[in-house]
């Protein structure tokens, strides 16, 4: 049996705030919520297509977002329904996108693994790994050229790590002084491979450190944690101070897609340890069993969260496909 998961490392100052807590919560099962249904779609045939499932890692997404403004930056991952839900993106227009309508994201004709909305700042999600990270730096650049004080952000994963242009812009950042954050999930597997069998150390961070670019290891299951953190790394980068390097230690539930069922590479002992410490359940004992919220506010959320996601299907389910005509638009060239 797995051990007890440790309590969330809420301070006094976010135990206060009530409107913040509310908000975390919110959107951490609002994620959890939107990629439970599309998981049930797919097994049920109504959803056509892979996808790459965000559950157990919402801590680290909505930690990292509730820190940035509607008009920051955030490049993505192949796993990037998280990332786009804690950003901002509209959930119904996200479910309509994977099914393909035009009423989606990118007008159906994207999918999952390239959903965008730059109204809020979502630059895209992307199945190339590490892809993401050059243009979080291009929007860093960006900023730093307009004079905004605008932030980007870097999602990417453990498996990233092996790629060379996770460190060219790590260099590249640190010479310019960038108001970029590396954010990297280190969920423990690139696909099937353990971090463990293909990077040489567990402590991602020293790598970043080594471009003198500040880094820090928190417990990706920990919202607060991972909140606290971003904070500091927020205000270095709209202060001037450069970029920094986050590596949130977290853990995937299903398997790396859609179809990465029993996920043999993993043990039930592994995974019953991991489910232990889950972050909304860490979420739920700290502000309840410390007076912040009531635990009836918490289900007033579910059920909410609930009725947006339905909501979100039957206006999927209802958007037509787009038009044959609309195959050249949206594209280099016509």
């Amino acid at each position: 049996m797995p051990d007890a998961a440790p309590e969330a490392t809420a301070g006094p100052d976010l135990l206060g705030d009530a409107e913040l807590l509310r908000r975390l919560y919110r959107q951490m099962v609002l994620i959890r919520r939107f990629e439970e249904r599309v998981h049930a779609l797919r097994q049920s045939g109504a959803l056509q297509g892979s996808a790459h499932l965000y559950v157990g890692q919402e801590s680290v997404a909505v930690g990292v977002c509730a820190r940035l403004r509607w008009n920051d930056y955030v490049a993505s991952t192949h796993r990037g329904h998280g990332h786009a839900i804690a950003k901002g993106v509209d959930v119904a227009r996200m479910m309509a996108e994977l099914f393909g309508r035009e009423t989606g994201t990118n007008h159906g004709k994207g999918g999952s693994m390239h959903i965008a909305d730059a109204a809020v700042g979502m630059l895209g999600a992307t199945g190339v790994v590490g892809a993401g990270v050059p243009m979080a730096l291009g929007a860093a650049l960006s900023a730093r050229t307009r004079g905004t004080d605008q932030v980007a952000v870097a999602f990417f994963g453990d498996g990233a790590m092996g790629q060379g242009l996770v460190y060219e812009c790590l260099n590249m950042s640190r010479i310019w002084k960038l108001p970029l954050v590396f954010v990297c999930e280190n969920n423990g597997y690139a696909e099937s491979t353990p971090v463990e069998y293909a990077l040489g150390t567990k402590h991602l961070a020293g790598r970043a450190e080594a471009f003198g670019v500040p880094a820090a290891t928190v417990d990706g299951q920990d919202v607060f944690a991972v909140y606290g953190e971003m904070g500091r790394a927020v205000a270095r980068a709209r202060g001037g101070g450069g970029p920094s390097f986050l590596e949130c230690q977290t853990y995937r539930y299903y398997g790396h897609f859609i179809g990465d069922d029993p996920r043999r590479y993993r043990t039930a002992e592994e995974e019953a340890y991991y489910r232990a410490r889950d972050c909304i359940e860490r979420f739920e004992r700290a502000v309840v069993g410390r007076g912040a919220l009531a635990e009836a506010e918490l289900r007033a959320i579910d059920e909410e969260v609930g009725r947006t996601i339905e909501a979100a299907v039957r206006f999927a389910e209802e958007s037509r496909p787009p038009a044959p005509s609309a195959l050249t638009t949206d594209v280099y060239a016509r």
